[in-house]
């Protein structure tokens, strides 16, 4: 019992709490009644079906089902008693009211680490009428039916309202509408940018991959054991690709295909990143502890693979036609928007709209291990640093931004890393879609086929074509990518 209240004041407002919840005329409460009752009153709790039996478990202490006054009464006086001493203990001026600083002092003091947002957030919420500090009414209110029957302490406190201050009307934890839009927007901005500022090298790895022939002199100097020369050959090899490309068409021919590019990467970065923030919070649920943060290996890698299988099968029909409208760009050639309808119009009259989608599988098997060793790779870096930056630092986590500059090396050797070892795939993949073009006029009939003429012509060299381009843009494009990203997020308020 507060100070301030007196026993007949105290048991007014309890009998007038327990008539708000609807227990008057049936003398007893059921979960459905206490749920009534909490929407009654806007309590935070009002659609946490979980925890509402939690506190009906809790409260019922006969087990019949029901809670009835003198099981609420109890409830309410050992709730009440243990929030007054916790109340007391943080109030350091003894003056009936706790303000930020009270309450940072008391988290620290009692070992819990939490960050500034979270802090600030919480105190909002609590602090009712929005005068800068929290009295032991606005406190009491707030904290009621906390569903446990030992005293509170504030990592208990902090725990239910981590579990309450992100439910939304449907009443599940951690899934947020403006959240998952804004991880959309970060990703497509992320992609846009970062994908036009590498479109001359992405042009430059399909007119590799497109070549079937091998040149002679490369591959003599690497039989002989001469690996500088057999590199000399290939630089030379990437130079005349470039003048090729120049002689097609100039500067334009170097982005030629952006402007799908740009169409493509929107919604594929945003599908994406959208994509994995929700599967990671969707494994965290399942996980039990609702936090993206804390997830096992194995979902963190399903995660970052179900991202990118979703985001290739929305865009590829766009992949395709990009690869087709770079391999049939040649001096003298169609450009610009007659060049992508003549394109598409040849791929409907040759195999109908299924052509599109050739490679598809390849293009599947390939994105999730890419995205998820990419991602899972960036994830963890970024947080061992993270981690360590914290204990250095003696601080929450979430209160040690990364740079940009790290943000992007992570990113960087998690990107290459991952295309590195899905390459092959790839380079099939782009094969298939782009057959029967200009630059690439063989036909396969199957994947099969495919790496079965690669193989024959070109050797497992063949399987690399135009990765050395590949690295050369991935590193930049991932970086940018992650950069502009992590920036957007945190832009948006997002985590």
């Amino acid at each position: 019992m507060t100070p301030n209240e007196s026993k007949n004041d105290r048991d007014q407002r309890i009998a007038k709490l327990w008539e708000t919840l609807g227990a008057r005329k049936e003398g007893h409460i059921d979960l459905n009644g206490l749920k009534r009752g909490l929407k009654k009153i806007d309590h935070p709790l009002k659609n946490a079906d979980d925890m509402l039996r939690s506190i009906l478990v809790a409260v019922d202490t006969n087990g019949d089902g029901h809670i009835d006054f003198s099981e609420f009464r109890a409830f309410v006086d050992h709730t009440e008693s243990g929030l007054w001493r916790l109340f007391q203990s943080i109030d350091r001026n003894n003056n009936g009211e706790i303000d930020k600083a009270d309450l940072k002092v008391a988290f620290s003091k009692s070992g819990v680490t939490v960050s500034s947002a979270k802090l600030n957030e919480f105190f909002t919420d609590v602090d009712k009428n929005k005068d800068g500090v929290i009295t032991y009414e606005e406190w009491r209110d707030f904290l009621l039916f906390m569903p446990s029957r030992s005293s509170p302490d504030l990592r208990a406190i902090l725990s239910y309202y981590t579990a309450t201050g992100n439910l939304n009307p449907e009443g599940d934890v951690n899934i947020n509408d403006l959240q998952g839009l804004g991880y959309f927007v970060a990703g497509g901005i992320a992609g846009v940018v970062s994908r036009t500022a590498t479109a001359p090298l992405d042009r430059l790895k399909v007119y590799l991959i497109a070549q079937t022939g091998v040149k002679s002199t490369a591959v003599r100097a690497a039989k002989e054991g001469a690996p500088l020369q057999a590199a000399g050959s290939a630089s030379r090899t990437l130079v005349d690709a470039m003048k090729e490309l120049w002689r097609a068409g100039g500067i334009r021919s170097l982005f030629a295909g952006n402007g799908l590019n740009v169409a493509k990467v929107m919604p594929e970065s945003a599908i994406k990143f959208g994509a994995y923030e929700s599967a990671k919070r969707a494994f965290a649920r399942l996980e039990g502890h609702n936090d993206p943060k804390k997830l096992m290996p194995v979902s963190q890698f399903l995660s970052g693979g179900c991202g990118g299988m979703v985001a290739q099968c929305f865009v590829y029909p766009l992949d395709t036609l990009k690869f087709r409208m770079q391999c049939e760009t040649v001096e003298g050639g169609l450009k610009g928007n007659r060049l992508i309808a003549a394109t598409a119009k040849k791929v409907i009259k040759t195999n109908g709209i299924l052509g599109f989608f050739r490679g598809l599988p390849l293009g599947l098997v390939g994105m999730f291990p890419y995205a998820a060793i990419d991602l899972t790779t960036f994830e963890y870096l970024k947080r061992a640093l993270i981690g360590r930056k914290a204990r250095l630092n003696h601080c929450h986590e979430d209160d040690v931004p990364l740079n940009n500059f790290t943000t992007g090396a992570i990113g960087a050797f998690s990107g290459a890393f991952g295309a590195s070892v899905v390459y092959p795939l790839n380079v099939l993949r782009t094969r298939l879609q782009a057959q029967g073009t200009i630059l690439h006029p063989a036909t396969y009939n199957s994947i099969g086929d495919v790496a079965r003429k690669t193989l024959q012509t070109e050797g497992p060299r063949g399987l690399y074509k135009g990765i050395t381009p590949n690295l050369l843009k991935v590193v930049p494009a991932v970086s940018i990518s992650y950069v502009v990203y992590e920036n957007s997020k945190r832009f948006l308020g997002l985590k």
